[in-house]
C-alpha cells in the first residue's frame, strides 16, 4: 500500500544477451524502502543497427572511442524511450520520479586490471528526461578492491531471502550469476560463467534467430560429452569466489577455439552441449556453495527456456543435490523484471546514503554507495 513515505523509482536494464532494455517503474515505501510494489513494467528491444554497434564495441576495434560515444547516444535515447512508456503505462508525471537507475552496456568488465566500462550517456538521459540519473554502479566497488559484480545478489536477499530458510536464487541473462541467501550469514554471490550467450550467438550464426525459444533446437540435438569435458576445463569455473565474467572471456573466440578439436559436429549438437554447459556450471556451483538450499529460484531469460531448466534439474540431481527449481514468479517478480527491479533498488540506495554492495559477494574492503548522479 503506498503511503506519504512512498518514493518511485525507475530501473532500467540491458544485459549481455544484448537484446533490449528491460524497465520497471516500483514504489518504496517503509523507514528502509523494503515495501517494494512494481507499477509499470516495459520491454524495448534494440534496432538491428543499435544491437550490431554494441556487438562490435565487445571487440578492439578502429575509432572505437567514437563509435562508442555514438551508441551510448543512440542507447540514452532507447531508455529516454522506455521511461517514456513506463510512464504513461503508471499515469505518473517525470516529476513524481526521485531517480533512474540505470546500468548501462557492458562493453568491457576487466576488475583483475581495476576498470569496468558500462557504455551509456547518463547526462543525455537527465536531459531528454526531466529525472535524475543514477548510473555506473560498478566502479565504486572496483576501486574498493572488488569485482564490481554481480551487484544483485543484496537486492535478492532484500527481497527473497527468508528467515531460517538457505535460499539459492540463479540469474540466467547472457551470463549466469547465483546467490545464496541464509539470513544471519553472509550472503554469497558469483558468476558462474555463460547463459545464454554463447547458444545465442550459436542459433543467431546458424539459424538467424536471436534465441533457441524453449531450447526446442538444443532438444533436437546430442550432447556431446568430449566436447561438453572440453567446455567444462576452463580455468574461470574452477575458481573461487569472489568472481566475474562476461564476453571479455566466453565469447565466439573462446567456443571456436574449443570446436576446432571436435570437427564434424552437427549444428544442433553443439546447441544441444552449450545447454548442457550452462546448466552443468549452475549445478556444480549450486552443489558446491549452496547444499542446504532446498529451493533453487530462477529468474532471468533462461527461466523460460524449459529445456534447459530441465537440464538444469537434471544436473542437480546428478550432483546429489536436494533442490527443486521454480521461477522467481512465485515470489512475486517475474523473472524478466528482476535485475530491472535490482536497479531501480540500487537507485533508490544511493539516494538514501545507504551501500549497495555486499563485500561477501564482489570482495571488495567494504560496503559502498555505488554510482554516480546526473541531476536532471
Amino acid at each position: 500500500m503506498l503511503d506519504s513515505s512512498t518514493q518511485f523509482f525507475i530501473g532500467l536494464m540491458s544485459g549481455t544477451s544484448m537484446d533490449g532494455i528491460d524497465g520497471v517503474l516500483a514504489a518504496f515505501s517503509g523507514n528502509e524502502g523494503e515495501q517494494i510494489s512494481t507499477i509499470s513494467t516495459s520491454y524495448l528491444p534494440f534496432p538491428d543497427a543499435l544491437r550490431e554497434d554494441l556487438m562490435a564495441l565487445q571487440a578492439p576495434g578502429e575509432n572505437e572511442i567514437h563509435r562508442e560515444a555514438l551508441a551510448a547516444n543512440q542507447l540514452a535515447r532507447r531508455y529516454a524511450e522506455c521511461v517514456r512508456i513506463l510512464l504513461a503505462e503508471s499515469a505518473l508525471d517525470a516529476t513524481r520520479i526521485k531517480a533512474i537507475g540505470v546500468h548501462g552496456q557492458t562493453v568491457r568488465h576487466r576488475p583483475e586490471l581495476g576498470y569496468t566500462r558500462q557504455t551509456n550517456n547518463p547526462a543525455l538521459l537527465a536531459e531528454l528526461t526531466g529525472i535524475d540519473v543514477i548510473a555506473d554502479f560498478r566502479s565504486r566497488d572496483i576501486a574498493a578492491g572488488g569485482q564490481g559484480a554481480p551487484l544483485v545478489p543484496a537486492f535478492h536477499q532484500a527481497v527473497f531471502g527468508m528467515p531460517n530458510e538457505i535460499r539459492a536464487v540463479v540469474n540466467i541473462g547472457g551470463m549466469s550469476n547465483i546467490s545464496v541467501l541464509n539470513q544471519g550469514h553472509s550472503i554469497l554471490g558469483f558468476d558462474t560463467g555463460p547463459g545464454n550467450v554463447l547458444m545465442d550467438a550459436w542459433i543467431r550464426e546458424h539459424q538467424g534467430k536471436a534465441y533457441d525459444a524453449n531450447g526446442s533446437w538444443a532438444s533436437a540435438g546430442m550432447i556431446d560429452p568430449a566436447l561438453l569435458r572440453e567446455l567444462m576445463a576452463e580455468p574461470f569455473l574452477a575458481l573461487p569466489p569472489p568472481k566475474s565474467t562476461g564476453r571479455d572471456l566466453f565469447d565466439r573466440a573462446w567456443l571456436e577455439a574449443r570446436l576446432q578439436a571436435h570437427p564434424g559436429l552437427r549444428p544442433q549438437d553443439v546447441q544441444a552441449t552449450l545447454a548442457a554447459f550452462t546448466a552443468q556450471t549452475l549445478a556444480e556451483a549450486i552443489a558446491a556453495h549452496a547444499a542446504g538450499a532446498r529451493n533453487v529460484y530462477v529468474c532471468g531469460g533462461g527461466a523460460y527456456n524449459a529445456h534447459l531448466m530441465q537440464l538444469l534439474q537434471q544436473a542437480l540431481g546428478e550432483q546429489g543435490h536436494p533442490g527443486l527449481l521454480h521461477s522467481t514468479d512465485i515470489l512475486g517478480i517475474s523473472p524478466n523484471h528482476v535485475e530491472a527491479l535490482a536497479f531501480a533498488w540500487l537507485a533508490y540506495r544511493h539516494a538514501h546514503g545507504k551501500a549497495g554492495n555486499l563485500a561477501s559477494v564482489t570482495g571488495a574492503a567494504g560496503p559502498r554507495i555505488l554510482g554516480a548522479c546526473y541531476p536532471a
